[in-house]
């Protein structure tokens, strides 16, 4: 028997709505309407500073005004949060959230493109508000994120995100914050034979790397005088103007050398990313003013001679030696356990409020956005955290509210959804 479907558009749509509306992502929130006090908390400022029963006062998405013992104005919607902890909005640096949904799924994955160099390619267009990843990280107190580009020995241009947003334009909070260059490896481990081969093109490709940005600096020194626009080439005349940051990631302390040098030449602002024996160079990073975005302490030793803690004690090593430092966690997913991998350095001898900045502050001041970002101070963007329990520790912590630019934030999302629907599932098991 042949069945005519007359209307079969009219169904697909019926069908798209009827599985589609549970997975969408929580509305963005509106502006704040009323000014807030959020009282009786310990603050913890993101500069090292931490205020004992503070008040902070917020109006039009601004801190008004942080201090201890202040009384709430009237007229202010007051959050009682004594005993529990306030912290900056965590920034998450080098990180692929909001390019990449599901890693074995081709279609979802936006965060490389083909060739070699690419410094034209824009992380900010292929930035997706609607991620469900998205909600489950903000739920740990990652407000912000640095959505990285990969691959090749030029990557592309990072944009700096808030994490609720209806579009990437609206959430965009710097559109090109700089370009992200790879400097060659030297050796390739093969996982299938368990060898670590060196990389026969290492000096050619180091050599190709140096070409390209000696024709970028010529073009950028001409360009203007009637010379045809060249994108790959335009993308790094802010880089060579010191208007944006080059992101060298590299992990050797000679590679980190040899980069930082390389883009100093050309006049550019060069911040290493990875950074893995950074602390073997530190005086020199120290000495060129060159800060590090240090790769996850959740690692292994990178060689067989080295201590086994070493990835979790490179914080507090470059922190005593006086680097300017970040600390991040590769991934898109994985940013939820951001606060943790700070913790794990407390662990190891960093000082805890030097690994609250190293998320917050340090961050901000990398990428250009201090002024805004990062710390609570007054005159900042209200974005914040309000934490039962130690926010670096993951067996206490629990974000209870979350403001970005004053925004009280939905910080539902389908991890949380799926655990109130299987706890329900078994509490009917146990009636």
């Amino acid at each position: 028997m042949k069945l005519t479907i007359k209307y079969p558009l009219a169904l697909l749509l019926g069908l798209l709505l009827c599985t589609g509306v549970r997975a969408q992502n929580p509305t963005p929130a509106p502006d704040q309407r009323e000014p807030l006090a959020v009282t009786g908390a310990t603050v913890h400022v993101g500069d090292g500073t931490v205020i004992e029963n503070a008040t902070l006062l917020v109006r039009g998405g601004k801190i008004e005004r942080v201090g201890a013992n202040l009384p709430a104005p009237a007229g202010y919607r007051t959050v009682d949060a004594t005993g529990k902890e306030v912290y900056p909005g965590m920034i998450a640096l080098n990180s692929q959230l909001g390019l990449t949904e599901i890693g074995a799924v081709r279609a979802t994955n936006d965060q490389r493109e083909v060739g070699t160099f690419n410094p034209n390619a824009r992380a900010l267009i292929a930035f997706n508000t609607d991620s469900q990843v998205i909600p489950t990280v903000r739920s740990r107190g990652v407000l912000l994120a640095q959505a990285t580009p990969e691959g090749s020995l030029v990557s592309g241009r990072s944009s700096i995100m808030q994490l609720d947003g209806w579009n990437f334009e609206d959430a965009a909070v710097r559109a090109d914050d700089g370009i992200h260059v790879n400097w060659p490896n030297r050796n390739s481990y093969n996982w299938q034979t368990g060898d670590l081969r060196p990389n026969e093109r290492y000096d050619e490709q180091v050599r190709e790397l140096e070409t390209f940005l000696q024709q970028a600096i010529g073009y950028c020194q001409r360009s203007g005088e009637g010379t045809d626009r060249l994108l790959k080439f335009e993308a790094f005349c802010e880089a060579v103007n010191g208007e944006s940051n080059v992101y060298l990631h590299a992990d050797e302390a000679r590679d980190i050398q040899a980069g930082v040098l390389l883009f100093k030449r050309m006049g550019a602002k060069p911040v290493i990313v990875g950074g893995y024996q950074a602390y073997l160079v530190a005086d020199f990073l120290k000495q060129e003013e060159v800060p590090v975005i240090l790769s996850s302490t959740q690692a292994l030793p990178a060689g067989q001679d080295e201590a086994i803690d070493q990835p979790y004690r490179n914080p507090a090593l470059l922190a005593a030696a006086g680097v300017d430092f970040a600390i991040s966690h590769e991934g898109y997913w994985q940013q939820r356990n951001l606060p943790f991998v700070a913790g794990q350095a407390v662990g190891f001898g960093l000082d805890y409020e030097k690994a609250i900045e190293a998320i917050t502050l340090a961050p901000a001041r990398i990428v250009g956005i201090a002024d805004d970002y990062g710390s609570i101070a007054a005159g900042k963007s209200a974005t914040f955290v309000i934490v039962s329990g130690d926010l670096l520790d993951m067996r206490s912590s629990e974000v209870e509210e979350a403001f970005i630019d004053g925004r009280s934030i939905d910080l539902s999302n389908k991890q949380s959804e799926l655990y109130l629907k299987f706890k329900e599932k078994y509490n009917r098991q146990t009636r």
